[in-house]
């Protein structure tokens, strides 16, 4: 896919050729143009270095705004206070602005990244308000608005939004919950009982739903993995913390992932002080419900996916126990692994699953989780 780069003369300029290598890793063909302001930040021969194209720093008899108009993408990054203003109101006198305005009349979609101090960023909204009210094509990207400003975000975060405005869009308009990471039950005020799991597989889940253009929430209990910036993250720390989010969730939720590692049990008497170390203690536990028993109970229509983790067991066995998990809780895909796989399991980044359905089994060997989750999320979207 063709993504035209506009850059505009911001000093988050100097972060565009790590931007470009991201895309280009990510299968993006990338050109790039480039306003005077922008020119005197990062030289146009590094762009070009960058793309392995050449730069568009004037408009010539080639019109250049014309024949990149109607690219996959436009995307301005970063986006400075001046060029987010004459866009607004249909100035055209930079090599952006010309191609911005250009490329709105074809309804090619635009995704703009401000970056500036947060008091232009601030005098600036409506501007911004207008541009999306006259286009509905265009699309902006929130700010890290810390430290008083309207910082670029992350090379990870841009990529994420680009890969989403030009995916299929299977999943658009689709709520889905996402849960993920371990829950703890605490022991006292120190110590508690959790598991391993890193929460990684379900971060790849929620990116890629979020990819194919569903309303993503990310509820997280104990995390070994970056979340994006770009997801809707709720963070818990026990089963019964993230049983309540879940019931209050659902009702609006139309695919549910249950990719966390619950707690099976909980500590019966949790103290409020740290217990001595000087003594033997007895702890007693009691058996929490399954979350994942209850959610077509709380709502019918929900697409339901779990995961069911065995250790040490044959692959028959492993899928007998997945297809009684689906059958006994009544969800609808039931994705199953043994943590004991070499090389992939807890806290890995890589993992071999089976993906069961009412229907089809399938095997996913092993291979990363960034492409299981592509995997899930195709057969999710297939089934719905």
């Amino acid at each position: 896919m063709k993504i035209i780069l506009c850059i505009t003369g911001s000093i988050a300029a100097t972060e565009d050729l790590k931007l470009v290598h991201e895309l280009q890793r990510h299968g993006f063909d990338v050109e790039c143009f480039m306003t005077e302001a922008a020119a005197e930040i990062i030289t146009p021969l590094s762009m070009e270095f960058a793309t392995k194209k050449r730069v568009v720093t004037r408009i010539t008899g080639y019109v250049e705004h014309v024949t990149n108009a109607q690219a996959d993408l436009i995307l301005v990054a970063p986006a400075t206070a001046n060029t987010i203003s004459k866009f607004a109101h249909k100035v055209a006198d930079t090599t952006v602005t010309t191609l911005l305005l250009t490329a709105s009349g074809y309804d090619t979609p635009i995704l703009i990244v401000p970056s500036m101090h947060i008091s232009m960023y601030d005098a600036i909204k409506d501007n911004i308000d207008k541009i999306k009210e006259d286009n509905n094509h265009v699309y902006f990207m929130e700010p890290d608005e810390s430290e008083r400003k309207a910082k670029f975000p992350s090379k990870h975060d841009i990529v994420l939004e680009v890969e989403r405005l030009t995916s299929e869009q299977s999943l658009k308009n689709r709520n889905v919950l996402v849960t993920t990471g371990a829950t703890f039950e605490r022991i006292d005020a120190m110590r508690g009982v959790t598991n391993r799991s890193s929460g990684k597989m379900g971060v790849e889940i929620a990116k890629e739903a979020y990819r194919q253009g569903a309303n993503v929430t990310l509820l997280c209990g104990m995390m070994h993995a970056h979340v994006p910036n770009v997801l809707d993250r709720i963070d818990v720390e026990s089963t019964q913390e993230m049983m309540e989010v879940v019931e209050d969730k659902i009702g609006d939720t139309d695919i549910y992932i249950s990719v966390a590692a619950i707690s099976d049990f909980a500590v019966k008497s949790e103290s409020k002080v740290k217990l001595s170390s000087d003594d033997d203690i007895t702890i007693e536990f009691i058996k929490l419900p399954k979350l994942l028993k209850q959610i077509k109970k709380l709502n019918p229509d929900t697409f339901v996916v779990g995961f069911k983790a065995e250790a040490g067991v044959t692959e028959e066995d492993l899928i007998e126990k997945a297809v009684n998990r689906m059958n006994k809780y009544d969800i609808d895909m039931v994705v199953a692994n043994d943590i004991l796989v070499e090389n992939g399991g807890p806290g890995s980044e890589n993992n071999e699953v089976y993906i069961v359905t009412g229907d089809t089994i399938d095997k996913v060997s092993l291979d990363t989780k960034s492409n299981i989750s592509k995997r899930i999320v195709e057969k999710v979207c297939s089934l719905l």
